[in-house]
């Protein structure tokens, strides 16, 4: 199925009740599952990721299924290590080709009992021996933070504790030190200093808590204000001291006209004409999950671009760097890479745009999201497979609807 989009008649005013935090939700999921506790969170995700992980966490069978939800197989794998197995965590073809091998070693080390059923170093996992003792690990810093924060949440119920060296460059820290917060509310004394993680053994006291809304759904409104200067969106649940990584988008957004105002129950972006930068430069290191939204954006404005810190994106839902050039050559752009992905880039250089371009989407939301906005440049594009908005965003084409995009099957 493929949906074809239009952009408003006008501008955009309005409020908008984005999905809560996706990221906050898993952790907590885990956390709470890891204390034995039963505390209320309110305003859980209900993205597909957030729903298969309580699934799994609370599913008796032996074997869990989590579809495409890479954080659910990287939080769970490391949860059930210390929980206990017999256990088989397995998932959809694209989740088997994503690598699982530096979290299972490092819980190997430690002395769980993790088999691969199938290919080495990749999902499907068999745990069979239960981990009960810490110690000291070395973790590669520019793997998927996923593997870390895996790593810390265990930590407090392990003998000893545990000490995570990270080596290396450390990508997306902003996410470890979201989950370092989140411990360290529920009543955690650990710390991250340098390249050492240090996680006391512990008890976790988790109380009652209401999950906020999530920075990476804001970032696609966003984009809206910036391609309709005088919009005026309102988006309840958002502060601006929050513990996501991706609420640096207030700042990149700045210099293409786009103001965050803090109200009491949200913020509101406020959009106006501006003149642009020629030349947008920035090291997205800690917020990958935005490298798609902004690239997405800038090619619209014509502002050229370099970004770095870009290595993780080869290894997301797909290969998001080579989704990226094929899909903005499709509308006429032309992307440029790094080697390993190091760093991506627009240059200003266009190619023939398609007369009727069909946005392919590569089982990623964040594909669907980033380029159905474009429809105000690109009135009538369509999107392939628009529900794969489902894993983060539920209500994202009712909320474009709301806001004036028509969105039609075709």
């Amino acid at each position: 199925m493929n949906y074809i989009i239009f952009p408003p008649e006008a501008v955009v005013q309005d409020t908008i009740y984005i999905i809560s935090s996706k990221s906050i939700s898993n952790r907590m999921l885990v956390i709470r599952s890891l204390a034995g506790s039963d505390a209320l969170l309110e305003n859980l995700s209900q993205s597909d990721d957030t729903r298969l992980m309580f699934k799994a966490l609370n599913d008796t069978t032996p074997t869990r299924d989590v579809g495409h939800a890479g954080t659910a197989m990287r939080f769970l794998t490391a949860c059930f290590a210390v929980r206990g197995g017999p256990v088989v965590l397995t998932g959809s073809d694209r989740l088997r080709q994503r690598p699982v091998g530096p979290l299972v070693d490092a819980l190997r080390s430690l002395g769980a009992g993790i088999e691969y059923p199938g290919k080495e170093g990749f999902p499907p996992v068999r745990i069979t021996r239960k981990l009960t003792r810490g110690g000291e690990v070395t973790v590669r810093g520019d793997v998927s933070s996923q593997f870390i924060s895996a790593l810390m949440m265990i930590g407090p119920v392990l003998e000893g504790g545990l000490r995570i060296r990270l080596r290396g460059e450390v990508v997306s820290d902003t996410y470890l030190r979201m989950t370092l917060r989140l411990m360290n509310r529920c009543g955690i004394e650990a710390n991250f200093a340098g390249d050492l993680i240090r996680i006391p053994e512990q008890p976790y006291r988790v109380e009652p808590m209401r999950v906020e809304s999530d920075w990476s759904a804001a970032s696609y409104w966003y984009m809206v204000a910036a391609m309709l200067p005088g919009s005026e969106i309102t988006l309840p649940g958002l502060t601006t001291d929050s513990l996501q990584g991706d609420s640096v988008i207030m700042k990149l957004f700045e210099p293409l006209g786009v103001k965050t105002r803090p109200g009491e129950e949200g913020i509101t972006l406020v959009s106006e004409d501006t003149r642009l930068p020629e030349r947008f430069e920035q090291d997205f290191t800690g917020c990958p999950d935005l490298v798609q939204t902004c690239a997405c954006t800038l090619c619209a404005l014509g502002v050229r671009f370099r970004f770095t810190g870009t290595r993780t994106l080869r290894i997301k839902e797909t290969d998001r760097i080579a989704a990226l050039q094929k899909e903005l050559s499709r509308l006429g752009f032309v992307l440029k890479a790094g080697a390993e992905g190091t760093w991506i880039a627009w240059e200003g250089d266009r190619c023939e745009p398609e007369a009727s371009p069909v946005i392919g989407t590569y089982h990623d939301h964040r594909m669907a999201m980033s380029f159905a906005p474009l429809a105000v440049r690109f009135p009538g594009m369509a999107v392939r497979n628009p529900m794969e908005v489902t894993k983060s965003y539920p209500a994202f084409w009712d909320h474009m609807r709301q806001a004036g995009f028509r969105a039609e099957e075709g």
